[in-house]
């Protein structure tokens, strides 16, 4: 009786599903392949791709990859040279110029954020007007929309030169959204599926986690010897095989666009045109040399999101002195996203603003259990005037003073050499901690 039983149901199961066939679901649509990107170049402005033109002219062009681009302003600040627009209507020109010089080359997937163009060199003020947080959850959609095997971005890093402090806050972002566009736990809402894909009531983007592979750098130092040797190289000298010209001609096709950018001699265009490119590798999450091309070691799969390790903060002791401000922020940026590398690359320096000021923030800590009085003792070079006399400072236990410093250079010498200041805390006449910064004297009319 069991076995007939049981052939019975198996009998009326079949019977059921017979008459009730199942009924197949559509697909799950691959992400759009319109957008998908092998390098993704993040910067500030408008014209801030020009600073590795001939890498993208060779990528696009000889390589044949896909490449997309992102601003984090629309360049609003500055000057015209062709008409007398100003503030947003400038803003509107520069966007176009930008999506027109990057077209001219081959790279239409452009994308502008809602960031203030800030003339700055701090990048903690670049920051705040950029909107840090809304910013990086844009940077992290738009990584995940487009999926880039490569990032590309602007230097981390306090340099003399121009040194925009918007640059260094768009990579700081990028940097930012590479290591957590691949962590399903960052920005969820982007990932969730939308409810009623067919309705207006639907909510959740839709969008699947991305790690990206490998994370450049390139920098707009006026001295630019020291990235030579962390990543490859691109000289607009070389001919380019598709086009059968230099790379320089093809730079010369973005520039061309960038008309309100252009208020300088055509001796000086043709330095930015000529001028070779250093790719600095900060990170690659597949093997490959690191002065390679590019896209050495990247394949088409995708790989698993990468955590970087656990950041932990040396224990100070005692009486300490350290540079502040950008400097301080950037000691604990490299450790918190294993850009180690990066720590001794730039030694400390600056440049000077356009009025010839220096401003120079230090932190004085006490980190023992009693009050401290702390003498801090500059040493400048001659001509140096500002804060050049011993100052005093009482410091309870646990507290960090921050002294802002400002100084007036003598006079501006684009030859000389960058000059040495040096700052010396003494508890009791006993050095307890010193401060070196290389200061160049050049300045490109950015406040610092």
């Amino acid at each position: 009786m069991r076995i007939r039983g049981l052939i019975l149901a198996v009998f009326l199961s079949i019977a059921f599903v017979s008459s009730h066939p199942q009924q197949p679901q559509p697909p799950i649509p691959p992400p759009d392949p319109r957008f998908k990107a092998d390098v993704l170049v993040i910067v500030a402005h408008p014209d801030d791709d020009t600073g590795v033109s001939t890498f993208l002219a060779k990528a696009v062009l000889d390589q044949g990859k896909r490449a997309a681009v992102i601003f984090t302003n629309r360049g609003s600040s500055g000057p015209d040279a062709v008409s007398m627009a100003h503030g947003k209507a400038l803003a509107d020109i520069r966007e176009i110029e930008a999506r027109k010089s990057l077209a001219a080359r081959g790279i239409t997937n452009v994308w502008f954020l809602d960031g203030r163009d800030t003339p700055t060199q701090d990048v903690l003020h670049s920051l705040e007007t950029l909107g840090h947080g809304q910013a990086l959850d844009d940077m992290v959609r738009l990584i995940r929309l487009t999926r880039p095997d490569v990032i590309v971005t602007w230097m981390p890093a306090y340099v003399a030169g121009e040194n925009h402090g918007d640059h260094q806050a768009s990579a700081v972002v990028a940097v930012e959204a590479f290591d957590m566009a691949g962590n399903p736990a960052d920005f969820p809402e982007q990932l969730t599926s939308p409810r009623d894909p067919h309705g207006i009531g639907q909510y959740g983007e839709g969008l699947q986690p991305w790690q990206a592979k490998k994370l450049y750098f390139f920098s707009d130092a006026s001295h630019q010897d020291f990235l030579k040797g962390h990543g490859p190289a691109y000289l607009a000298s070389d001919i380019s095989p598709s086009k059968k010209v230099p790379y320089s001609e093809i730079n010369r096709l973005g520039w061309e666009q960038d008309a309100t950018q252009i208020d300088f001699s055509q001796e000086v265009l043709g330095y930015f045109l000529d001028m070779p490119e250093y790719l600095v590798l900060g990170k690659s999450l597949v093997p490959a040399p690191v002065d390679g091309d590019v896209f050495d070691g990247i394949t088409a799969r995708p790989i698993p999101y990468h955590p970087d390790p656990p950041c932990t903060e040396a224990r100070r002791t005692g009486i300490s002195l350290a540079l502040g401000g950008p400097w301080a922020f950037y000691r604990q940026f490299y450790r918190a996203h294993d850009l180690t590398s990066l720590e001794k690359l730039v030694p400390p320096q600056s440049a000077l603003s356009s009025d010839h000021r220096l401003w120079v923030p230090l932190l004085l800590r006490n980190d023992t259990a009693s009050d401290a009085d702390i003498t801090l003792h500059p040493a400048l070079p001659p001509g140096w005037t500002g804060n050049t006399q011993d100052l005093l400072y009482h410091l309870k236990p646990g507290e960090t003073y921050p002294v802002q410093l400002f100084y007036q250079a003598p006079g501006e010498n684009y030859k000389a050499p960058p000059q040495t200041l040096t700052w010396t805390a003494l508890d009791h006449s006993s050095a307890v901690g010193k401060v070196t910064l290389s200061v160049y004297l050049e300045f490109d009319g950015v406040p610092q």
